[in-house]
């Protein structure tokens, strides 16, 4: 049998401080975040501290939208290896910061959507890879 060392409201103010630690090392503001999802950024200010509880399926939009799995939000509860995990995102991070910043410094339009097809294409190569 399983143990239950925190709280439901524990943990809901963990996830709330992972979702905004996430949020605010991509840069993106709780008004962008809000409205990507159809939000007030007060709403998501209510799920970051923990005041509102996030639901299943709004946890796997954010989780989308902030490039992780909704899992991410739960690292650090069981004691599990956060370093690790961080240190993973931390290097994905800087890898899609590099490619976001090459792919902004193309000047041809053309050039810049042959580029965005071939990503889109391995992407979509990986994912069938993975799936099948």
């Amino acid at each position: 049998m399983i143990s239950v060392k925190m709280s439901a409201s524990d943990i809901d103010v963990h996830v709330g401080t992972q979702m905004r630690k996430r949020r605010e090392a991509l840069g993106i503001s709780q008004g962008r975040l809000g409205r990507h999802l159809g939000l007030t950024f007060s709403q998501i200010q209510k799920y970051e501290k923990g005041t509102n509880r996030v639901g299943a399926g709004r946890l796997y939009q954010i989780a989308s939208f902030l490039g992780v799995t909704p899992g991410h939000f739960f690292i650090g509860i069981d004691g599990s290896d956060e370093a690790t995990v961080v240190q993973r995102e931390d290097s994905r991070l800087d890898e899609i910061r590099t490619l976001n910043d090459a792919f902004a410094s193309i000047k041809d339009g053309e050039t810049r959507a042959s580029v965005l097809a071939l990503v889109r294409s391995l992407a979509g190569d990986a994912s069938r890879r993975r799936s099948g």
